[in-house]
């Protein structure tokens, strides 16, 4: 299916205005990364991250009041998913010191109505469990589910002498948990996820993802100069750092500007940036590969004139390609919910800025070095 016969349009000749209004969109992507940052997920900064569920749909407003009380510092919320589903999120591991008898005090009265009566002794207490002691009329099982059926992370404990031991974690997950519980009493909910990074790993997966990038573009670059010539290498790859960090630029540029784009980098936008790559040099390859044929054929024409018909004869494919997949994408960010949101959109819109890239940035720049150079490119 052709969609564009004999088209004949100049695209190179306009690569100047192009590459103006490239450079004006990186600098902008430049400047609010510098003044307004990024803004990075829980996989990078470090920190406890808690997906609930609930019956009913919650009011999102309350759900913030309520934990600003919970002492835990800078708390955010917000939807996920449905009106159903809330994001709590906090920079902090573990539960603050002041905050600390608070969440045991809770712990214990737990266990007092799990033993209904029967005696109990608290042996054990760190930074981030309590491990009780039961006299033989309790049996430790039967505390272990109760506590589990309250929403804490309860199990028994085998040591020598003794098998009547429990214990219980208690950490910022917990704390969150019963102020929900105490804020939300006629609405039950779930844990969907409950996430804890720290920030030593969060920096080794910041730079592990920067070498994944950086790897696949020096492989890019080697494989593309086996190909074809390594100045169409050269272009490619620049035109990919351009597609990403365009890319990256938008998620500065968009945060906090259009309701439900509130986007963090974590490591499915990783992936989602791995798998552009992918898909943008693929389409530069294809309008290379129109252009090696087409040199090969007229080896005395001019260049300007052969690389503008090999991209008219494949913007029928690049059209029907780049469509149908945007297609794809924009129907997962729209209906695939918070987990989909950010990965889509990096597709969406890198998959537009790859398809432009493979034309005015890498196809210009091979141009552009031709003229400079004055050499004349064969295959």
């Amino acid at each position: 299916m052709r969609i564009f016969k004999n088209l004949n349009v100049d695209w190179l000749g306009k690569r100047k205005t192009f590459y103006t209004v490239s450079l004006i969109i990186f600098l902008a992507g430049v400047l609010s990364i510098l003044f307004r940052g990024m803004q990075f997920g829980i996989d990078f900064k470090g920190g406890s991250e808690i997906v609930f569920q609930f019956d009913k749909p919650i009011d999102i407003t309350k759900m913030r009041d309520a934990m600003s009380k919970t002492e835990l510092g800078n708390v955010e919320v917000k939807t996920f998913g449905a009106e159903t589903g809330v994001l709590v999120r906090t920079e902090l591991q573990s539960i603050p010191a002041e905050v600390r008898p608070k969440v045991t005090a809770n712990v214990n009265a737990a266990v007092k109505d799990a033993v209904k009566g029967g005696n109990y002794k608290l042996v054990r207490d760190s930074a981030n469990a309590a491990v009780y002691s039961f006299d033989s009329t309790v049996s430790a099982s039967d505390v272990v589910d109760y506590l589990i059926a309250r929403g804490y992370q309860a199990s028994r404990m085998e040591e020598e002498n003794n098998s009547s031991l429990v214990i219980v974690s208690i950490g910022i997950a917990d704390w969150i948990k019963e102020t929900i519980k105490a804020n939300n009493k006629d609405n039950n909910f779930v844990v969907l996820r409950e996430d804890r990074v720290g920030p030593k790993i969060g920096e080794e997966l910041k730079l592990q993802a920067l070498l994944a990038v950086v790897i696949s573009l020096l492989g890019i670059l080697i494989y593309l100069s086996f190909r074809f010539k390594w100045i169409f290498a050269v272009g490619a790859v620049i035109a990919l750092f351009h597609d990403v960090l365009i890319t990256v630029g938008l998620y500065s540029i968009l945060y906090g500007v259009i309701p439900g784009l509130n986007l963090e980098v974590d490591l499915t936008v990783i992936a989602a940036f791995l798998t552009l790559v992918g898909y943008s040099i693929n389409d530069t390859v294809i309008v290379f590969d129109r252009v090696r044929e087409t040199i090969k054929v007229h080896k005395s024409g001019k260049l300007t004139d052969l690389m503008n018909e090999a991209i008219n004869k494949t913007m029928s494919r690049t059209i029907l390609t780049g469509g149908t997949t945007l297609l794809a994408v924009f129907i997962l960010l729209l209906f695939g919910g918070e987990v989909l949101r950010a990965f889509s959109f990096t597709l969406f819109f890198g998959i537009i800025i790859g398809t432009y890239s493979s034309i005015f940035v890498a196809s210009a720049l091979v141009l552009d070095y031709a003229a400079r150079s004055k050499k004349k490119i064969e295959f």
